[in-house]
C-alpha cells in the first residue's frame, strides 16, 4: 500500500521530498507520490507538518 498526498492539505513545504529513500515524490504546487515507487516507509509521512500524507 502506498502513501499519497491529500492535495487539499499540502502547502508544498517541501519537507518530505528529502525523506524519501526512493524519490517517488514529485515537487510541484502541490507534491504527488508515485504510486509505482512508493515503498510504504512512512517517512514522508512522519515529517509532514500538516498531516497531508496518509496511507492509500
Amino acid at each position: 500500500m502506498a502513501y499519497k498526498i491529500d492535495e487539499g492539505t499540502c502547502t508544498a513545504c517541501g519537507t518530505c521530498i528529502d525523506e524519501c529513500p526512493v524519490e517517488a515524490i514529485t515537487a510541484g504546487d502541490v507534491y504527488t507520490i508515485d504510486p509505482d515507487t512508493c515503498i510504504d516507509c512512512g517517512a514522508c509521512a512522519g515529517v509532514c507538518p500538516v498531516e497531508a500524507i496518509q496511507p492509500e
